[in-house]
């Protein structure tokens, strides 16, 4: 069945990129211009008959956006812990801003629409870029004035299925004052999310055990404040300076009813309630500064220090209806903090009107703490600490990382349609740990990097990546954690000698932008080598069944991926804008618990695999600058498997969908709605007992599944 649909697929891609291909003389879309660096540039006048309210709806506007914002898959930094040269894909004004939560691309929705001078959408490699390896890079240019201020803001509701409502609002300030530029903005969105699930859990036999019934409530208002600051110095110095700060304090909320079975008569049944509040808050402050020589040579530099904090504490209670009583059984209390220091400066000269070369160095410190304190109904008062239940786990660790990154980028335009970038990184790290695991470890890692492009045509640009990865290891590996979502297992290991997974990958990329900017095919191949695969590991001791995150064998991954964007021009409708998508993986490697090659784990929250979308906009200027439109994914053909020491999980292919309609009435202000729905959430679970997976039996199988609806919102945007 898995090939039939696949290869159904197969056939209707080609036959949709075959009718783009043919629209494309029909497009009736202003045309952009294409430089011969095959940068393609949208002057804001592309956009006027729009209307826009941000950057970010004029993005929307333009065919194939998501592969300029969407990025190469050879640009993983795993952990996510330093810069590095790429990742981020968007610009300002040519510039990288210096952060991590504060960068280009989360300032999008904020910036307005009447302070863009242009936009482009740069395909190709350059020594001038301050960001390198992306598929396809953002800039957006801004208006220049001596002095200037503009304000845009947002006031939102959400409806949720069980029919809260919850406010959110955001406002911004863009201005500039002499050769000082800024960006200021703050808001408070709704994160409510309430889900209705129901689980029944049957025996060896098949026979019905147990059942649960679950309502779940997630309530956070979390409120964000940020901060961008430009000056020019001189013509050949500048600086930035960028803030931003994060609160969120989460309610999570969950009540259980237990039913219990023999011989499919009701037993007994038990009425848990969950109260598991949260507090997360983030901080950074980064900040660069960039000297030009007179003989064009830059020298440039980047700070960032950061800190986030997340405390998270589970009370379980057995609940009594008849007496309105309740008796705690269990106290679960976990606490992070992480730490960030990074600088990088480097180096940027020609070595002649062809060929640049960018060196430089990036220290990282990071350190992370971490507690896991475990109480458990026994009898005996164990204090505040443990929720006045009986001590049974108190972990703590703390895990320090220096790295050092040692890097070289040559850049070479061979000719008016190709270009070379070669980049050469060498990585050294330290990682230490102590508290309840102690272990030191050095690391290094010699990274290398080749991306080759060339322009068939000015329309038709053919990419090949050659690059050695190694993915950062995420500290909740090396310390006891919480399983979240496993109401029966209170908490996981933590594994001290859990090494990096690295990978070799190779990628090749046609894209094909029609004519009349009537839209964009682009199809990629890539193929990997993976060592070290992480993924659970059996690091049982003293007859106890236990597993942690570790190093389980070697793997590969394939894939192709097609996305189409189409302005529908042949049907005399250039305002309307349709986009598929297909993404086709399979990724293997060997499981040293089951002993065999199997399938990559692809479960809740991870987002490899196969997919297939669609999507579709409809802008009517004519008609108070309405416009409206739906997107839709779906996963399919993988086993979306979890494999656990004592369980599998298997979880059905998911799907979401958004919709919106919005228009401009009353006072000049946009009115928007949106809907939402991440549909239905299923997890077969089974259960071994009487060893591992291997070793024991089948003890029991959940089927689970859960709904949270629809989301409803309405948006009203304005600028002044």
């Amino acid at each position: 069945m898995h090939t039939l649909f696949t290869n159904r697929q197969l056939i209707l891609a080609p036959c949709l990129s075959a009718a783009l291909i043919l629209s494309a003389n029909s497009a009736r879309a202003q045309d952009p211009s294409t430089s011969q660096d095959s940068t393609v540039t949208y002057p804001a006048e592309y956009f006027a008959q729009f209307n826009p309210y941000s950057v970010n709806d004029m993005l929307q506007r333009i065919p194939g956006i998501s592969l300029a914002r969407s990025g190469s898959r050879s640009e993983s930094r795993g952990g996510g812990r330093g810069l590095g040269a790429g990742g981020e894909q968007v610009l300002i004004n040519g510039r990288r801003i210096a952060g991590k939560s504060n960068e280009g691309d989360s300032q999008l929705s904020r910036i307005p629409a009447s302070e863009v001078r242009y936009i482009e959408i740069i395909r190709g490699t350059s020594g001038e870029l301050d960001v390198r390896g992306g598929a396809q890079v953002v800039n957006v240019v801004l208006e220049k004035a001596l002095s200037s201020v503009s304000f845009a803001y947002e006031v939102s509701t959400d409806r949720a299925l069980d029919g809260s409502l919850i406010p959110g609002g955001k406002i911004s300030a863009t201005g500039q004052y002499g050769a000082l530029s800024y960006f200021l903005s703050a808001e408070r969105e709704p994160r409510y999310d309430y889900r209705d699930g129901f689980e029944r859990a049957f025996g060896i036999d098949g026979g019905l055990v147990e059942t649960v019934n679950r309502d779940e409530t997630t309530d956070s208002w979390p409120i964000s404040v940020t901060a961008n600051f430009g000056y020019e110095l001189t013509p050949a110095d500048t600086a930035n300076l960028n803030f931003s700060w994060s609160g969120n304090d989460v309610e999570y909320d969950t009540d259980r009813i237990i039913t219990r079975y023999q011989s499919n008569t009701v037993a007994s049944s038990i009425f848990e309630r969950d109260s598991q509040p949260s507090d997360q808050s983030n901080f950074e402050v980064g900040g660069d500064y960039m000297h030009v020589f007179d003989n064009k040579s830059r020298w440039k530099t980047i700070a960032v220090v950061n800190e986030k904090e997340n405390e998270f504490a589970r009370s379980r209670f057995k609940v009594d209806p008849a007496a309105s009583t309740e008796t705690k059984d269990l106290y679960l209390f976990n606490y992070e903090k992480y730490q960030e220091r990074i600088i990088r400066s480097s180096y940027v000269f020609n070595l002649s009107q062809d060929q640049s070369i960018e060196t430089g160095i990036e220290r990282s410190h990071t350190i992370v703490d971490t507690s896991l304190r475990l109480g458990l109904l026994n009898g005996v008062d164990g204090g505040y600490e443990f929720g006045g239940l009986t001590p049974a786990t108190n972990s703590i660790g703390s895990v320090e990382e220096m790295r050092l990154e040692y890097f070289t980028i040559h850049n070479w335009s061979m000719n008016e349609r190709m270009t070379l970038e070669t980049t050469l990184l060498f990585e050294d790290s330290s990682i230490s740990q102590s508290g309840t695991l102690a272990n030191t470890r050095d690391f290094s890692f010699f990274r290398p990097k080749i991306d080759y492009r060339f322009d068939i045509t000015p329309t038709v640009q053919f990419r090949g990546i050659i690059q050695k990865i190694v993915n950062q290891l995420s500290f909740r590996d090396f310390t006891a954690g919480v399983d979240s979502r496993d109401d029966e297992q209170n908490s996981f290991e933590g594994n001290s000698d859990i090494r990096q997974m690295q990978w070799w990958n190779y990628e090749a990329n046609l894209e094909y932008r029609l004519p009349q900017d009537a839209g964009v095919i682009n199809t990629q191949l890539y193929y990997q080598t993976v060592r070290g695969v992480i993924d659970n590991v059996d690091v049982s001791r003293n007859g106890e069944i236990l597993s942690a995150r570790g190093n389980t064998g070697n793997g590969r991954r394939y894939g192709l991926n097609l996305s189409n964007s189409l302005r529908l021009g042949f049907l005399s409708q250039p305002n309307m804008l349709l986009t598929a998508g297909l993404s086709l993986e399979e990724a293997t490697h060997r499981d040293s618990i089951l002993g065999r090659d199997r399938e990559r784990s692809m479960g809740a929250g991870n987002f490899g695999g196969s997919r297939y979308s669609i999507g579709f906009r409809h802008d009517i200027p004519r008609l108070n600058n309405t416009n409206w439109g739906f997107n839709a994914n779906k996963r399919f053909l993988n086993d979306f498997m979890n494999w656990d020491i004592d369980k599998t999980e298997y979880y059905p292919p998911d799907w979401s969908w958004f919709a919106w309609a919005e228009t401009q009435a009353w006072g000049g202000l946009v009115y928007r709605f949106e809907a939402r729905d991440s549909g239905e959430r299923c997890r077969l679970r089974t259960r071994y007992a009487g060893g591992t997976t291997i070793t024991g039996y089948v003890d029991e199988v959940e089927d689970s599944c859960s709904v949270n609806g629809p989301v409803y919102a309405i948006k009203i945007r304005g600028t002044f």
